[in-house]
């Protein structure tokens, strides 16, 4: 019900600045060289484009003036961020920034986050994200050296079933939203039930997204990008910060869907009186 969030391990861009306080610790530098406030901006304007779906398919009559200003002040920008930051801290601890902040700072990593940045904003056209999964396609099964990097890099951060389990929690925050809300008479298990009877489907949307998303997005890159930033998301620190962004942007995810679920079920019921 809920759109993946398809994140990657660098997960955002930074190609404008963020203005931070002059208090700013390490894990707000970390988060700025990631990018990570325009990352959520992008998400927002996601997901105001995916409301508007969302009233088409749910709510008698579609969309409205009225559940357009709801569905942006469920996406609210500050808010999003906060919840992304203050977990991800939290996740992230004490750990050392050093390698990882030397690695994002740098032009190579500046690169590879305004690639993503392009590369998102790009596959958001039906057609382009059409004929990168094409792409994808045509390599598998074949011996092509870009999509082992690829895969491997995939397969280090876990980004399919990191991806899908953020999926799969956000439809059942949209589920019980929408119990809540009144719309629905479900069960904890009924909602289970209804969300992992996607998860095949689910998982094989994401993996062929993700793969898809990675080699346009990468392939600018020069020789041996792709594997120093696997070898870095091996390490110690790596896998802390994939670790603290997939929880940062879950708890973002899960608050959007069940405030989504909230709303439309409120619609639902205001279009029965």
């Amino acid at each position: 019900m809920f759109r993946n969030m398809m994140l990657t391990a660098a997960t955002g861009v930074a190609m404008l600045s963020w203005s931070m306080p002059a208090w700013a610790t390490p894990v707000d530098d970390l988060l700025d060289a990631l990018g990570v406030p325009q990352i959520v901006e992008i998400m927002r304007e996601e997901g105001l484009v995916y409301g508007d779906t969302l009233a088409q398919d749910m709510i008698p009559g579609g969309s409205s003036n009225g559940w357009t200003a709801t569905v942006a002040r469920i996406y609210d920008q500050d808010r999003m961020l906060a919840t992304v930051r203050d977990v991800f801290a939290s996740e992230f601890g004490d750990a050392d920034t050093t390698d990882l902040l030397a690695f994002f700072a740098s032009d190579t990593g500046q690169q590879i986050v305004s690639l993503e940045l392009s590369a998102r904003t790009a596959m958001r056209e039906q057609e382009i994200e059409d004929a990168a999964r094409a792409a994808y396609r045509d390599l598998q099964g074949g011996d092509s050296e870009p999509l082992a990097a690829i895969t491997e890099f995939v397969d280090t951060n876990d980004l399919v079933e990191a991806n899908l389990v953020g999926a799969l929690n956000a439809n059942y925050m949209f589920y019980l939203g929408l119990v809540d809300g009144g719309a629905l008479e479900m069960s904890e298990g009924d909602i289970l039930t209804e969300v992992w009877s996607s998860e095949e489907e689910t998982r094989a949307e994401t993996r062929e997204w993700v793969f898809a998303f990675l080699l346009m997005a990468y392939r600018p890159l020069a020789d041996g990008v792709v594997e120093d930033y696997t070898a870095l998301s091996r390490t110690d620190a790596g896998r802390t910060l994939n670790r603290a962004l997939f929880a940062g942007f879950n708890r973002m995810y899960d608050d959007i869907s069940y405030a989504l679920g909230l709303a439309v079920a409120r619609q639902m019921q205001v279009q029965e009186l």
